[in-house]
């Protein structure tokens, strides 16, 4: 991968991972909430989905490159439409009358992490965007996978949503 490519997705990654997100939001809310030390289980398992999520991309991107390499083309029109549904549906939706206060937990934060589309897209987009073009190794698919979740989970962690 050319230097500038390198570049380019560091800086794409890290504008990433500083834009909200639902594990940026239950993050601070938590730490707003409890306080950093009652949070600390819910960024274990913010931390600890965010791998699995990043390894599932990864298979995914090169499963799919492999032996459907069309098909990443049209994968990326039916995830346009998808945040185009999911963007009319929360700026036109109410939310539920019943607020419960609930406890920051491991599980709570792995689990938001299969729901996150933020970080689905973020997977996918960086692969065939980035790197899809110059390796078509599962290792390095892997490992590039690996080394970013530290980078991605860093504003989170420390419970840095915009600025508080």
């Amino acid at each position: 991968m050319p230097g500038y490519v390198l570049g380019n997705f560091f800086i794409y990654s890290v504008v990433n991972a500083f834009t909200p997100g639902p594990g940026n939001i239950l993050a601070l809310n938590t730490v707003t909430n409890y306080g950093y030390k009652k949070g600390r289980p819910l960024f274990g398992g913010i931390f600890a989905g965010y791998y699995v999520v990043q390894i599932l991309c990864a298979v995914f991107v090169f499963e799919v490159s492999t032996f459907l390499p069309n098909m990443l083309g049209i994968m990326k029109y039916i995830g346009a439409a998808y945040i185009l549904w999911l963007a009319v549906h929360i700026a036109f939706g109410r939310p539920a009358a019943d607020t419960v206060e609930k406890s920051a937990s491991w599980m709570k934060g792995f689990l938001l992490q299969f729901v996150n589309v933020k970080i689905y897209l973020f997977g996918i987009t960086a692969l065939t965007g980035y790197v899809t073009d110059y390796s078509a190794s599962y290792g390095y698919y892997f490992c590039l996978k690996l080394s970013l979740p530290p980078l991605e989970q860093l504003q989170p962690s420390l419970g840095l949503e915009w600025g508080c």
